[in-house]
């Protein structure tokens, strides 16, 4: 009997041929694996096509719901967003997809999985990982690490002698990954920083010029950080992440376009469309603006980021992964409330907020007469808070090192 390798299958260019190749290369028997993270109309295809490429079996596993409720919101509650600009839509998925892979592994007594990322990318070390961390007796293959195809045109050319569909060409070479929180487009023309993205890119979003010429207004509703309604209506996690992405996309809202410092060491240039993922996240930090207090807040700072570059390296199951978890979920207590948003022509602002456990008080802020706060009290704060600076001043002087320090500027 020949081993059983499980492959993380998405019917795209790089696994499509990969299980011609485990076969004739290795003689595997190939498991494919298809994790349903929202990828819509791309799904209905890969059953037939994957079992004509040579698979003797394919799993479809719906995860949306775990997808949305496990990834997707513990990033949102952390803010974590990846150079400012990523919002780590194919980050979060890869640890899902591994999760799925070591489980149908160990339930058909394979001995290996694989995956199509390749060796110049994040992903082999999100897919790595993640197996490590699961089952480590797991072999992992890499074939883009392996055999002799060096380009997306030779993958092309591989895939047709076989006689298997593919769907890019090479006059649209993109390398996409698509779920329920964004579509990544990588490749071809994307590849010079200079090239502005052509039009015909976006398959989500509109345009922001031709977007409506009238703003569209949101309005979402957390509980303890997380979503839960969309203009006052409860939807469950996967429907209110399919609404918010409806109206986003319909107001050219979402389109990230960055140069990007990938984990391997070099620069990549990727435009993501993520437009629910965008409108939630500055939702949510809207509503932290109002709930969260000064120290817990720029420490939350420093722990977005910290958590940001834990998901996209792939440490989404490692210790400091889980104890940032922690930590987010106790500031997260009290961020309850209600957003509001003005969505227009690609720009998402805020148009109100309000909360229960609100940290803001106009009697105290007002530039009116507010009875709760004497001005005369920051007279002492000032002489206190500015001590060491008149003691470091008044040393400086006295020893003449301000007059030396003077003459060094």
């Amino acid at each position: 009997m020949p081993e059983k390798v499980v492959l993380a299958y998405s019917g795209g260019l790089d696994t499509s041929i990969i299980i011609p190749w485990l076969k004739e290369t290795y003689g595997y028997e190939v498991i494919a694996v298809t994790v349903d993270l929202g990828q819509g109309e791309e799904l209905a295809p890969l059953e037939e096509k994957a079992l004509k490429s040579g698979a003797s079996k394919i799993y479809i596993l719906d995860k949306k719901r775990e997808f949305v409720e496990d990834f997707i919101w513990p990033t949102l509650k952390a803010g974590a967003i990846y150079e400012g600009k990523y919002l780590l839509g194919t980050s979060f998925a890869r640890p899902l997809i591994a999760k799925c892979l070591v489980e149908i592994a160990e339930k058909e007594g394979a001995t290996a999985v694989a995956h199509g990322a390749t060796g110049k990318g994040n992903d082999q070390v999100r897919f790595e990982l993640s197996v490590k961390a699961l089952n480590p007796e797991l072999k992992v293959i890499a074939p883009w690490r392996l055999w002799s195809i060096r380009s997306r045109e030779e993958a092309i050319d591989y895939a047709a002698a076989r006689g298997i569909p593919v769907p890019v060409g090479k006059d649209r070479p993109y390398s996409m990954d698509r779920n329920l929180w964004h579509l990544s487009h990588e490749g071809a023309d994307l590849e010079d920083p200079w090239n502005e993205p052509k039009e015909d890119l976006y398959q989500i979003i509109t345009p922001p010029e031709k977007a409506p010429d009238k703003p569209t207004y949101i309005t979402l509703d957390f509980e303890k950080g997380v979503p839960v309604a969309v203009d006052g209506e409860r939807l469950d996690p996967v429907a209110l992440v399919e609404r918010v992405n409806e109206v986003a996309a319909a107001n050219g809202v979402g389109i990230v376009d960055m140069v990007e410092n990938r984990l391997v060491g070099l620069k990549s240039r990727g435009v993501y469309e993520c437009p629910g993922g965008t409108v939630l996240y500055i939702a949510h930090r809207e509503l932290e603006h109002l709930t969260l207090d000064r120290q817990t807040m720029h420490f939350k700072e420093i722990v977005s980021s910290k958590y940001a570059e834990l998901v996209y390296d792939g440490n989404w199951y490692s210790p400091l992964k889980k104890a940032l978890d922690a930590f987010v979920d106790s500031t997260q207590e009290t961020v309850t409330g209600t957003v509001r948003l003005k969505l227009y022509k690609g720009n998402c602002t805020p148009a109100g907020v309000r909360s229960p456990y609100s940290l803001y008080s106009e009697e105290l802020v007002t530039f009116g007469a507010g009875r709760d706060y004497d001005h005369k009290d920051a007279t002492g704060f000032i002489n206190l808070f500015g001590l060491p600076l008149k003691v470091r001043a008044q040393m400086e002087i006295r020893t003449g090192l301000r007059g030396k320090r003077d003459q060094w500027e």
